[in-house]
């Protein structure tokens, strides 16, 4: 039997899901997955592979018109996963409006790959509206494949992965097949501190910050890891650190947990925490941070 192989970009706007049909799709929580919008910023691979398949998924970040670099540089990713995939995941939901963001609808529609809608977060909704929207996709995006779902519930995930490895090309495996992403252990220990932040603090902090592993030691089963949490100013410092450090050890203790369970190993785990003013907008700043890795 020939062996397939391809990139499955997923694209969409914030909040619709994009992540948890990431993780769906793959079977490991490789993406950050929160209320708040930018929740991811990198493009995120997960591999997933079988005898005669290997899919490469992933997670763009949510379509937005640009503040600031970091931004923008968010929406070369986007960009990009409209240009290099071999099927496009198009992602809305029950809940946003059809008519937002209609330039990269029209990029979709435009693209010569082949296209699967997921009606995401059917479960918020009732059969009526879900057939309504059905009909709306079909109709703006004929040649697509249109798919309601549940990714919360994994509600008609399979028909989903099912489809996918049909319109796959044949081609051997880009990975080593025991691969599970692209990113490395840093990336990821990163991502659980970021997402912490972002589901414990409030208004612009989880938007003004960054954090980078400094060290990240193994020694039998333990891990050593030292990581800075990066911020705009002064006064976002103290939010994070909060009163007598009583957020930042919650921040800590929290991404503690989550690493242990994802690395399968005991965890001691150092923050810090430093001004880095306007990092958002310093090209400098912004590639130490990888958001110049298309």
């Amino acid at each position: 039997m020939a062996h397939k192989a391809g990139f499955v970009n997923i694209i969409g706007n914030p909040n619709v899901g994009k992540s948890t049909i990431m993780n769906a799709l793959v079977g490991e929580k490789l993406s950050i997955i929160t209320k708040k919008m930018q929740t991811t910023r990198h493009r995120i691979k997960g591999i997933v592979n079988g005898d005669d398949f290997q899919i490469v998924y992933s997670d763009t970040p949510g379509i937005l018109k640009p503040n600031y670099k970091l931004q923008e540089t968010m929406m070369k990713f986007v960009d990009s996963a409209l240009i290099d995939a071999d099927v496009i995941l198009f992602v809305t939901d029950v809940i946003e409006k059809t008519d937002k963001n209609l330039e990269y609808i029209e990029k979709v529609r435009k693209s010569n790959m082949p296209v699967i809608v997921l009606i995401n977060k059917i479960d918020l909704s009732n059969q009526q509206n879900v057939v309504k929207l059905y009909e709306h996709w079909n109709a703006t995006l004929s040649r697509a494949d249109i798919f309601p779902i549940s990714a919360q519930e994994k509600f008609n995930i399979e028909p989903v992965f099912n489809r996918i490895l049909e319109l796959l090309p044949e081609n051997p495996p880009f990975f080593p097949k025991d691969e599970l992403t692209d990113r490395n252990e840093r990336f990821f220990l990163q991502e659980i501190v970021r997402e912490k932040i972002l589901l414990n603090c409030e208004k612009e902090i989880p938007y003004s910050v960054e954090v980078e592993v400094e060290e990240f030691n193994e020694s039998g089963k333990l891990i050593n890891i030292e990581a800075i949490i990066y911020v705009l100013r002064e006064s976002q410092k103290m939010i994070i650190i909060g009163n007598q450090g009583k957020m930042i050890k919650k921040i800590g203790s929290e991404a503690r947990i989550d690493a242990e369970e994802f690395f399968g190993k005991k965890i001691f785990l150092k923050l810090y925490v430093k001004v880095a003013k306007d990092w958002r907008e310093k090209d400098k700043q912004l590639k130490k941070f990888g958001y110049d890795a298309m």
